[in-house]
């Protein structure tokens, strides 16, 4: 299904069924379909949209700002006939779930922010999770990660560099994560554009006062790629932001721990209507 919007065809994948869901996608539906198992689209209906310029959205992502998400989200809203709806963003896109929670308050109910950094600078980022890494991971952890490393081919893609940081990435460090991205759409551009230019200067420390949809914070133990630990003393200074750590998991707690994910997540929500 495709919803227009001013200057681009957004595309959307709807699963499951109960309260609706936005879930933001920068690399096509489909692996985000897919880290979502039945536990949670059984419980949840999930509204999958590609952002323009991304998977089988038209636009150019270039135009994406943080009120032009908003604009669109709202049309998905709108197409789906709902007063209100959560929104979910996974990683960095956690940031523009905030951000639409923020801009249109009135029509967003709930905003999810999985293995999301309360901040935008990567370099900065990479520095604080590269030394968590370095504190925390256990010797075998390490051991796989330097071995994958070192098989990389010379340039290696963006893929398999990213597949090569399994242990980082993952509770199990041997996880096989690449049939999950077999199907993913990538478009460089998209990403490329929310990193460099919408969300380095970004902080959740600004105006935190206008955060005043109910947030739900939610990291995995063994994420090294955004620390839980960057959170520390951060969730209690915001309006309504939850930090829930999901024990065995790594950055993706939504598929990495289902059930428990979505027990958390509709508790929360149920206590927060």
């Amino acid at each position: 299904m495709t919803v227009s919007v001013k200057g681009a065809e957004l595309f959307t994948m709807t699963r499951g069924c109960g309260p609706a869901c936005l879930f933001l996608c920068g690399m096509g539906t489909r692996p985000n379909e897919l880290l979502t198992p039945p536990p949670l689209s059984d419980r949840f209906k999930f509204v999958y949209v590609d952002l323009r310029g991304s998977g089988r959205s038209t636009g150019d992502a270039a135009e994406l700002t943080f009120d032009v998400l908003a604009d669109d989200l709202e049309a998905d809203r709108a197409d789906l006939g709902v007063d209100k709806i959560a929104v979910l963003g996974h990683s960095i896109l956690g940031v523009l779930a905030i951000e639409y929670g923020r801009r249109r308050p009135a029509g967003v109910s709930h905003v999810i922010a999985v293995g999301t950094p309360p901040f935008g600078d990567m370099t900065r980022l990479s520095s604080l999770a590269s030394a968590f890494f370095e504190a925390d991971a256990s010797e075998d952890r390490k051991r796989v990660l330097r071995e994958n490393l070192a098989k990389l081919p010379s340039p290696a893609s963006f893929v398999q560099t990213l597949f090569a940081q399994t242990p980082t990435r993952f509770f199990d460090p041997c996880f096989e994560a690449a049939p999950l991205f077999a199907e993913a759409s990538f478009k460089p551009a998209l990403l490329m554009h929310v990193m460099r230019t919408l969300t380095p200067a970004w902080d959740i420390n600004a105006d935190p006062g206008s955060l005043r949809v109910p947030i739900l914070l939610a990291h995995g133990r063994y994420d090294y790629t955004v620390p839980y630990t960057l959170w520390d003393g951060l969730a209690d200074t915001l309006p309504d932001a939850t930090l829930q750590v999901f024990d065995k998991s790594g950055h993706q707690p939504f598929f990495e721990e289902p059930d428990l994910f979505v027990k958390t997540l509709a508790d929360w929500m149920a206590g927060r209507r």
